[in-house]
């Protein structure tokens, strides 16, 4: 699966762009401040990393430069209420694959990554299989239909969210910070339950009234998707 990071200090910009890139089938990582976006691109592999310029504690520029000087050669795309002629060479020159100026539409800056993403070799959603299926589970990610053998199942947008991100991983277990996260766009608290409740629901929905249990709890470390003997 694709996995960006966002570096973006607005809250609401951060949080619509993660939304619509997850929609898309991406796994997003959020930074919200320049020494953290560096932190993750220093640390962890991402296939792209989308940069605001004017960050706090360190700005975009900085952040390429230094991530450059460590051999880090993830594809930048800035994106930014700059607009003069010279940032925009500026963000080229640094090494950046792309200088998108604010505001855009978000189907612009999609197109952007698509093209970033196969020009660099890395996967792209839009190349990933669009049906999921383990056993007599399937998933239609684009018509948003899930089927148990001939049985529609019906779930609701994040009872589906959270079976697509299962079943994409499928053998995998999942943690359930990672679900808070990918499926609720939430920090896990020890004391939420909000994950539990939507594996039970979904367990009800999917597995109980089948013979072949699909969705299997891993205690003490999370939910995986698999066929077992």
């Amino acid at each position: 699966m694709t996995k960006i990071l966002l570096v973006e200090d607005q809250p609401t910009a951060a949080a619509y762009l993660a939304k619509g890139l997850k929609e898309e089938g991406m796994m997003v990582d959020v930074a919200h401040n320049g020494p953290d976006g560096l932190h993750l691109l220093l640390t962890v592999q991402y296939d792209l990393a989308i940069l605001d310029v004017m960050l706090p504690g360190l700005d975009g520029w900085t952040i390429l430069e230094t991530m450059r000087r460590a051999q880090r050669q993830t594809p930048v795309l800035f994106v930014t209420a700059r607009d003069a002629i010279d940032d925009r060479v500026r963000g080229l020159e640094l090494g950046a694959e792309d200088y998108m100026v604010k505001p855009f539409a978000f189907s612009e800056l999609l197109a952007r990554v698509r093209v970033i993403l196969r020009r660099s070799g890395r996967p792209s959603p839009a190349n990933e299989p669009t049906v999921l299926e383990l056993h007599d589970l399937r998933i239609d990610l684009v018509k948003h239909r899930a089927t148990r053998g001939t049985d529609r199942l019906e779930l609701t947008p994040k009872e589906f969210a959270l079976l697509s991100l299962l079943l994409r991983h499928s053998g995998e277990v999942q943690s359930r910070a990672v679900i808070a996260d990918q499926v609720w766009e939430m920090n896990f608290e020890s004391d939420t339950n909000v994950v539990e409740v939507a594996i039970r629901r979904l367990r009800t929905k999917m597995d109980d009234p089948y013979p072949i249990k699909l969705l299997h709890t891993v205690r003490g470390v999370g939910y995986v998707l698999e066929v077992r003997d």
